[in-house]
């Protein structure tokens, strides 16, 4: 559907990512697959911190490659007032600074939204940071776990007489990053209708709290989640056993109800009193609905059983790991899983989440390979600052660049 005759809706709008690890460097990452041109700020000698996290050799890390692809790659030194002053040239020439420093790092770094906006009042600044720019705890470090223990999430995960359950990957680390890359284009369309650029204010902390159905909201009604009892909300929502692996189930409405025990053959719970209600079918989940539906699952593969259960109506899917998804027709059909070649001699790939958003009007891609740490430094000073050769060499001598 998509017509190749429409540029992208952000092209020939440039951002300047001076993020690090996730949120940050993620939406500006979200931006760049819409078309904008994104000049990636990094540390000399370091670079950014996913370039060398978990796997991976020579700045070719998954994180990395997820993360530092679409854009351009400029060393500066924001530790020296040189490297500061280039940092709020840049963003002078600039629509977008997508950043995630702490708010005391970033005043003494000067590199405030203050700072990097007094040059140029169309500007706009993100800040993603752990708690926010106010508030009583916005000097306070932060990480994706950290703040979804704060903001009430872990408290209703995992099971009676043992400690919360963590989510398997940074999930507030990436909801911070949607919803930064959300308010910059709220802002974008504000300064086409107002001529003013503006600070947009998001934290990890916020982010998450936004999410309150199970931590806030369903407290309030008086749903309560009791530290040494299950779970209790009136439904299935549960992982039942197959003959290879789990597969995920879940059922809120009778009719629903009614199909799940059709298919794995009990009609009769229709009309057994214990089933009446919603609550019913959580009392006797274990003692009666597990034990039938795992029986009547143990000849199926997962996706099988799960197939069988979506195709009664009801929402299934098995739980797959990442062989399963890798390997997705659904997946494949939707392209969101873009290869990218290994700079280490493996032939095996580096698999990165292709773009979400569909646009009929839009092509897709194309995505372009992960820079080399400061690839990009010479013709940037150059061609978008005006620095000549001269200048550059002194900022590379001085260690400013590299």
């Amino acid at each position: 559907m998509a017509s190749t005759a429409y540029r992208p809706p952000l092209a020939g709008v440039r951002v300047i990512d001076v993020g690090t690890r996730i949120s940050a460097p993620f939406c500006a990452g979200l931006l760049g697959d819409m078309g904008a041109e994104v000049v990636k700020v990094e540390q000399p000698g370091s670079g950014d911190f996913p370039r060398w996290h978990a796997t991976g050799t020579g700045g070719r890390t998954g994180q990395w490659a997820q993360e530092g692809r679409n854009k351009l790659s400029v060393t500066l030194d924001l530790r020296t007032p040189a490297g500061q002053r280039l940092a709020r040239r840049l963003a002078a020439d600039a629509d977008v600074v997508v950043t995630n420093l702490r708010p005391d790092t970033a005043e003494r770094w000067h590199l405030t939204p203050s700072d990097l906006r007094e040059a140029d009042p169309e500007l706009i600044v993100l800040s993603v940071t752990g708690y926010g720019l106010t508030g009583p705890y916005r000097s306070r470090g932060a990480f994706d776990r950290i703040a979804s223990a704060f903001a009430g999430h872990t408290f209703v995960s995992g099971y009676p007489d043992a400690p919360p359950v963590r989510s398997g990957f940074a999930t507030i680390d990436y909801l911070a990053a949607y919803a930064g890359a959300f308010g910059v284009l709220a802002a974008l369309r504000h300064r086409d209708a107002t001529g003013l650029g503006q600070h947009v204010d998001v934290s990890m902390f916020d982010a998450m709290v936004s999410l309150c159905d199970l931590a806030v909201n369903y407290w309030s009604m008086g749903q309560r989640r009791e530290p040494d009892a299950e779970p209790n909300l009136p439904l299935i929502l549960d992982s039942f056993r197959s003959a290879d692996g789990w597969f995920m189930v879940q059922v809120v409405r009778e009719y629903q109800f009614e199909r799940l025990a059709n298919l794995v053959g009990h009609p009769e719970w229709v009309d057994d009193e214990r089933f009446a209600t919603r609550q019913g079918w959580r009392a006797h989940l274990e003692e009666v609905i597990r034990p039938a539906v795992e029986k009547w699952a143990a000849d199926k593969t997962k996706g099988e059983a799960a197939a069988a259960l979506a195709g009664s109506g009801l929402a299934a899917a098995p739980c797959n790991d990442a062989p399963d998804v890798v390997g997705d027709p659904h997946v494949a059909h939707r392209h969101m899983l873009v290869e990218l070649e290994r700079t280490d001699g493996v032939a095996q790939p580096v698999l990165v989440a292709g773009n979400p958003i569909k646009m009929s009007k839009v092509a897709e891609g194309p995505e372009t390979d992960v820079p080399g740490m400061g690839e990009h430094t010479v013709p940037v000073l150059r061609d978008l600052l005006g620095l000549d050769e001269e200048s550059i060499r002194e900022l590379v001598a001085s260690g400013v660049v590299a």
